[in-house]
């Protein structure tokens, strides 16, 4: 069987992959069997190079992947089984994935996941030890042979897995600070294995231009890229506009036209079939390596799909990305348009005059002077701080004077939680405990509205703030160069102070490892 590792390395094919959406309840359920039914004609098709499964999509309990992944792949099927970091610690993850390669399933799409927003008995508590990019590293680690830890297996490394794993990356985002901080993660990502990339749900080819613009600039372009084609209806364009589903637009135009063709004898059908079917030919004229169906339950409709694509002649797809530029007003475009095709110009980024922001505070001045005065390793204050927390009754916790004013200032001034590992100067000095909902440490997850935070009540997100701060000092494209951050649970209730001097957090850690050769990617990666 030919694995999708191998198909992807393939750069003369153009791939059709279908989502297959988990459900809540046993493999007896009525709407398990539903699904089954449709998994068994998406095997059965030639026309789909493998089935994708989600993860409790949406936040909402569901069956595991791995139940209707089973007789896709002992089908002979390439599946993708998505993995998030919602539910699970690190331990979790990685006992997941142990299981998944001990039963064949090596195609992993690795994700953060969405806020749960249900749960029995009441909302569930999130996990999010770990984010995607720490999930990728994780998997990265799996591939190359992971260490077996301590006692009589140490220095021991497990045998490697082989992990093709994937990414999810957006630009369908308003504000700058939005933008530009998904690309730096996306490279972050692929830098930390990543070994093929599907984009979020969106309807501006011009956006989807610009990505694929973006990572060709910036050496990435021989990463394999799926296109995501959603299928859209009224109920659920009515649906992504009111923002129910984290990161997904639906901007008052592309809803006004789906209302319109909804009032038509066959309810929209025909429109919402042919739409789906222009964005494969949008994909397929912008170089992507493939598509990826989602929001299809039935085969009769993408075997529709695909025969109405398979109709366009070949520079058809050029019109229907005139016709489907969905964006908002004041968008932000890394590129600024091509007149003659309405798409991004690769050659004329979009000017960014600097701006004070609001989020330049005071505050903000001050913390980055006590950092480079107190905690960058050499000077005076450092070598100070090493030697009395070292040299105090409990190191952990440094001289209980310190440690006082430690947890005082920090809980005042950044809502601190005295984590004990704290990525302060990686974030512009905002607290990712505190402050994000989903204590992002490697940059932002995919699910802002607007600027705004998927969960109520955190505001505009950590990372465009910490953008916008950046550009304060022209540091901006450097933001993630840190990255990955895994923070030590360890450290929780100990002196963060104590532990930077020391050299006992992730940033102390990092210093004094040494250098690895860079992460080897699969030959896919260099086709």
């Amino acid at each position: 069987m030919e694995t999708l590792q191998e198909k992807l390395a393939d750069s003369s094919r153009f791939l059709v992959a279908s989502e297959l959406v988990s459900v809540r309840g046993s493999m007896s359920e009525e709407s398990a069997i539903r699904a089954r039914d449709f998994a068994n004609q998406l095997i059965s098709s030639p026309a789909i190079d493998w089935i994708s499964i989600t993860d409790n999509a949406g936040g909402n309990p569901q069956l595991a992947p791995l139940a209707l992944g089973r007789p896709i792949l002992y089908a002979g099927k390439e599946v993708v089984i998505h993995l998030t970091c919602k539910d699970l610690n690190r331990n979790g993850l990685e006992s997941e994935a142990w299981m998944l390669s001990s039963e064949g399933f090596h195609n992993i799409l690795a994700m953060t996941g969405d806020y749960p927003v249900a749960g029995l008995d009441g909302l569930a508590k999130p996990v999010f030890d770990l984010d995607s990019v720490g999930l990728i590293s994780l998997l990265d680690k799996m591939n190359r042979g992971l260490g077996a830890g301590s006692g009589r297996d140490h220095g021991h490394l497990l045998g490697k897995t082989h992990f093709c794993t994937g990414a999810v990356t957006t630009n369908f985002k308003l504000r700058e600070g939005e933008v530009i901080p998904q690309y730096l993660k996306l490279k972050k990502k692929i830098e930390c294995g990543a070994q093929f990339i599907i984009n979020q749900i969106g309807f501006d080819s011009r956006k989807i231009s610009e990505l694929r613009a973006w990572m060709d600039a910036h050496g990435l372009g021989s990463t394999p890229f799926i296109g995501n084609v959603y299928l859209l209806s009224s109920r659920v364009a009515q649906m992504f506009h009111d923002g129910k589903i984290p990161g997904v637009v639906v901007t008052p135009a592309l809803l006004e036209l789906c209302r319109q063709h909804s009032g038509s004898a066959d309810g929209g059908k025909s429109f919402f079939l042919e739409l789906a079917a222009k964005q494969i030919a949008i994909y397929r004229g912008l170089g992507f390596r493939g598509v990826y169906l989602g929001g299809v339950h039935s085969f009769p409709a993408i075997e529709k799909i695909l025969a109405i694509e398979s109709s366009f002649a070949p520079d058809d797809w050029k019109q229907f990305a005139r016709e489907i530029r969905f964006s908002r007003p004041g968008e932000f475009f890394f590129y600024e348009a091509d007149p003659a095709t309405g798409l991004a110009d690769p050659a004329r980024e979009t000017p960014r005059p600097q701006a004070h922001s609001r989020h330049v505070t005071a505050l903000y001045q001050i913390s980055k002077g006590a950092h480079e005065s107190m905690f960058v390793p050499g000077t005076a204050v450092a070598k100070w701080g090493a030697k009395v927390c070292a040299r105090a009754r409990d190191p952990m916790q440094g001289p209980a004077p310190l440690r006082a004013l430690e947890h005082l200032t920090k809980a005042a001034l950044y809502g601190c939680k005295d984590c004990g590992d704290c990525s302060l100067p990686e974030t512009a000095y905002l607290c990712p405990e505190s402050q994000c909902a989903k204590n992002q440490r490697n940059g932002p997850c995919g699910g802002t509205r607007e600027g705004r935070c998927e969960v109520d009540g955190y505001g505009d997100c950590i990372w465009l703030r910490a953008y916008e701060r950046l550009q304060d000092d022209h540091r901006e494209q450097s933001m993630l160069d840190h990255a990955p951050v895994v923070q030590n649970q360890g450290l929780r209730g100990t002196s963060a102070w104590a532990n930077q001097w020391l050299g006992r957090d992730h940033a102390g850690k990092r210093e004094a490892a040494p250098a690895e050769s860079p992460t080897q990617q699969p030959e896919l990666q260099k086709q």
